[in-house]
């Protein structure tokens, strides 16, 4: 249940911060758009997995988190799921998707519990999930005022290219990266985030 309230936590902790304007809506840009990438290491077991994605259904089926992205300057948001493991395993589980109504929210959220784990071996590459990331957001066809990476994982980067370096590339380009530690085996991983992932404007941790 822990996971799921700061998976909650996360994702509103961004649309709060990134939505409330008062700009008149426009169906030609987002407010932001959001790629969450989802540890799916050999070191995430099952139960974890499944904690994972029922904490970001129930984020994006949540009336305050629906309403703060109605309440936007543009009303609508971008958001895509990925889970990743090592360099060479990127996978996206959700598609760009978005969501500018409560039944966008909810539909997402129903792919989002139907998203079968694709990715079930390997190290941690959390420059690798980045990089995929940022991909990403290079391609997706409605343009964002701001962009974000919500990174979830449960150990260091052990895999890929040097974690520091890839993180400073995003930032350069005005991405957000946001952490969520899992704790279960590394119980300082928080900190590891905080002074070696996460930055842009507004980033921070959670920790489960």
């Amino acid at each position: 249940m822990g996971w799921l309230i700061l998976n909650c936590r996360l994702i509103a902790s961004c649309l709060f911060l990134f939505l409330w304007g008062n700009s008149a809506n426009s169906a030609q840009r987002n407010d932001v758009n959001i790629v969450i990438a989802m540890d799916c290491s050999w070191s995430v077991n099952s139960s974890e997995y499944k904690l994972q994605i029922a904490g970001i259904a129930a984020a994006f089926s949540d009336p305050e988190i629906l309403l703060a992205i109605r309440n936007g300057n543009f009303g609508q948001i971008g958001v895509t799921l990925t889970q990743w493991s090592t360099r060479q395993s990127q996978i996206i589980s959700v598609p760009w998707t978005q969501i500018a109504s409560p039944s966008d929210g909810i539909s997402f959220a129903s792919k989002v519990i139907r998203a079968r784990r694709q990715t079930l071996e390997g190290g941690t590459s959390i420059s690798g999930a980045l990089i995929h990331a940022k991909r990403l957001l290079e391609n997706e066809p409605v343009r964002a005022e701001r962009q974000i990476v919500d990174v979830i994982s449960d150990g260091e980067n052990n895999n890929g290219e040097r974690i520091e370096s890839v993180r400073d590339l995003l930032i350069i380009q005005g991405i957000t990266i946001n952490g969520l530690a899992i704790e279960n085996e590394i119980h300082w991983l928080h900190y590891y985030l905080r002074n070696r992932v996460i930055g842009g404007f507004g980033s921070f941790v959670e920790k489960a």
